[in-house]
């Protein structure tokens, strides 16, 4: 039975141009399932699910929202509405691939759905904003942007081109047959960043040498994103949470900032996790220009011409203590929290240029005084970087795992 490419889009607006993918993509030998979330016009051609449904799915009354009064409304209902459908479609197997296409109304809606998907489902977006910064449309899925060049109005010279690429890119990711892992071992997520790289490199041979593969994410705010993404989608068995620094980036307004739910993901999917204040010495921003000036007066260290970093002070590390006790609290399985104290990064080690054992100290206090008296909390005598630090949390997640 021939796969099947979900397309969606407003047809009243735009229909001339799903009807040309829509063509393009059954002569390649794939089936369509066209999905219209226009509210406006008649649609240019029957879809396969109608507005109405979207709509009713999303909450909304579409005689409302046709009248044009309340656009903003009518684009939460129909995103909402839309998620709802693609969710659905997937779940039944009606759904090997999604193909969106328009301007930032269409993409918004349109990506909103896409991002209800698991990670590897092929998702294409033909898009006006394609060649711009998309994060807010991608989150930490899998979104393959195409920039339209032209808008997304009308069939011409150039959109022809870029429509039919479109067209093939999400044909090819669905017919591709992806292959077989072999051997498939059991997934384990860690977090890095350069100041603990020594630390997580070693902690993840043991975790590898135990039988597991383990996916390190870099903790750059999107990293850690998608990480925790990962783990809420049920692809993880335990968590080695060696660097939540981007916790400090919340606190200070850094660059690198993941939320403030920031390391709760594990925790409350109730699978085996290690908590590690690592690297939360530091907050991270721009080249030395772009450090706000209420901290210029602080210890600022240039890890290279794009890459500030800010020493964070006491009051910041109560903070961050506070933070990751309350993510530790709200564990529904496992979970140990390790404190390194001689330092929690590269920087902040004896002698070097983030060494503040006072700072330290009130995430460490913070720590104590908020956890759950159930969780195990373990203070090594060393730094992060460390060996003996390495392989203590390797061995605690593996003792995790085993209970």
């Amino acid at each position: 039975m021939a796969k099947t490419v979900v397309i969606v889009g407003a047809l009243d607006t735009k229909g001339k141009e799903f009807a040309y993918v829509k063509d393009l993509i059954e002569k390649d030998g794939l089936q369509t399932l066209v999905v219209d979330f226009g509210v406006m016009g008649s649609p240019e051609f029957a879809p396969d699910v109608p507005r109405s449904e979207v709509a009713r799915l999303g909450g909304g009354d579409l005689s409302v929202l046709s009248n044009g009064q309340h656009k903003d409304e009518a684009m939460k209902v129909m995103a909402a509405g839309l998620r709802a459908v693609v969710s659905q479609l997937y779940a039944d197997g009606k759904l090997d691939g999604i193909l969106g296409m328009g301007g930032s109304g269409g993409t918004s809606i349109a990506t909103t759905a896409m991002r209800a998907l698991p990670v590897g489902v092929p998702k294409v977006m033909v898009s006006t904003v394609g060649g711009g910064d998309v994060s807010a449309y991608t989150g930490s899925k899998d979104i393959t942007f195409i920039p339209s060049i032209v808008d997304v109005a009308g069939l011409n010279s150039i959109s022809r081109v870029i429509f039919a690429n479109g067209a093939g890119a999400i044909a090819g990711m669905v017919r591709l047959e992806k292959p077989e892992a072999a051997g498939e071992k059991p997934l384990v997520t860690a977090s890095m960043f350069g100041n603990t790289t020594q630390c997580v490199d070693r902690a993840r041979k043991v975790v590898e040498d135990a039988g597991y593969e383990v996916l390190v994410f870099h903790a750059t705010g999107t990293g850690g994103k998608t990480m925790e993404s990962l783990v809420t989608d049920g692809y993880a068995v335990a968590m080695l949470d060696i660097t939540t620094t981007e916790l400090a980036d919340e606190v200070c307004g850094g660059v690198f900032s993941a939320g403030p739910e920031r390391g709760t993901a594990a925790p409350r999917k109730g699978i085996p996790t290690v908590l590690v204040p690592g690297c939360v010495d530091m907050a991270n921003f721009g080249g030395i220009d772009t450090v706000p000036e209420k901290y210029k007066g602080r210890k600022l260290y240039e890890w290279n011409p794009n890459v500030t970093l800010l020493r964070t002070n006491v009051e910041e590390n109560r903070k961050m203590g506070e933070m990751l006790a309350a993510a530790a609290n709200a564990a529904q399985g496992p979970v140990a929290v390790i404190l390194p104290l001689k330092g929690v990064s590269m920087l902040d080690s004896q002698g070097n240029q983030f060494w503040d054992p006072e700072a330290d100290g009130a995430c460490y206090d913070a720590i104590r005084k908020n956890l759950r008296p159930d969780i195990e909390l373990i203070e090594s005598d060393a730094n992060v970087n460390d060996p003996e630090f390495a392989d203590l949390c390797a061995h605690t997640l593996l003792s995790l795992l085993q209970k």
